[in-house]
C-alpha cells in the first residue's frame, strides 16, 4: 500500500484522465508507478517522456542493454517494484529467465559480452559509490568500445533508475503479481 494518496483510474478525470488513457494505448496498461504521481499530473507525462527517450529514444546503446541496466541498478537499490518490471522486459530480449535471474543474483554468466559486462559494472559503481572518480569510470567503458554517447545514454539510464527507485521506495510502492503482464515491448 503506498504511503501517499492515489489517484486510480476509476476516480481520475479531466487531465490526469487523458494521460492514464494515453498511457493504456501506448503502453498496455496503467503501472502504480505512473499513479504513484497522480497528485501531480504534469510529473507523470514530464516521467513518461523521460522514460521514453531514455529507454526507447534512438542510442548506440541497444534496447536490451538498457533493460539490462535498469535491473542491475535496480538490484543494488534492492527495489524489487523495478526488478521485476525490468525483468520480465529482459526476459523478452534475452528469451532466458535463467540468465536474467543469474543477472539478479549477481552470479557470473559465461554468455554475457564484454561490452555488457562493463555496462553492468558500470552501473553497479555509479548506483553504490557515485562519489568515486568518474573518469575511470567512464575510460573502462570507453576501453570496452563504448563511444561518448553511448556513455551519455548509459548515465542517463543509470540515472533515470536511481531516480525511479528513490520514487518507489521512499513512497512504499509495492509490486502485484499481474502489473509487469500485458506490456508492449
Amino acid at each position: 500500500m503506498p504511503n501517499i494518496k492515489v489517484i486510480t483510474y476509476d476516480e481520475s478525470s479531466g487531465e490526469l484522465r487523458e494521460i492514464y488513457n494515453h498511457l493504456i494505448a501506448t503502453r498496455g496498461k496503467l503501472a502504480d508507478v505512473h499513479m504513484i504521481q497522480s497528485l501531480n499530473p504534469a510529473t507523470v507525462l514530464s516521467h513518461m517522456n523521460l522514460y521514453k527517450d531514455i529507454m526507447f529514444g534512438h542510442s548506440p546503446l541497444k534496447r536490451y542493454q538498457r533493460e539490462m541496466l535498469s535491473v542491475v541498478v535496480s538490484v543494488a537499490n534492492q527495489c524489487e517494484y523495478c526488478i521485476k518490471h525490468h525483468k520480465e522486459a529482459l526476459v523478452h530480449y534475452w528469451k532466458s529467465e535463467s540468465r536474467v535471474e543469474s543477472l539478479i543474483q549477481q552470479r557470473e554468466d559465461p554468455q554475457l559480452s564484454d561490452e555488457d559486462k562493463a555496462l553492468c559494472i558500470y552501473a553497479r559503481e555509479m548506483t553504490m559509490q557515485p562519489e568515486l572518480s568518474s573518469s575511470h569510470k567512464t575510460d573502462a567503458l570507453r576501453n570496452a568500445g563504448f563511444s561518448d554517447r553511448a556513455i551519455l545514454d548509459a548515465t542517463l539510464v543509470v540515472s533515470y533508475f536511481n531516480f525511479v527507485n528513490r520514487i518507489v521506495l521512499a513512497l512504499g510502492l509495492e509490486i502485484n503479481e499481474t502489473e509487469t503482464i500485458g506490456y508492449k515491448y
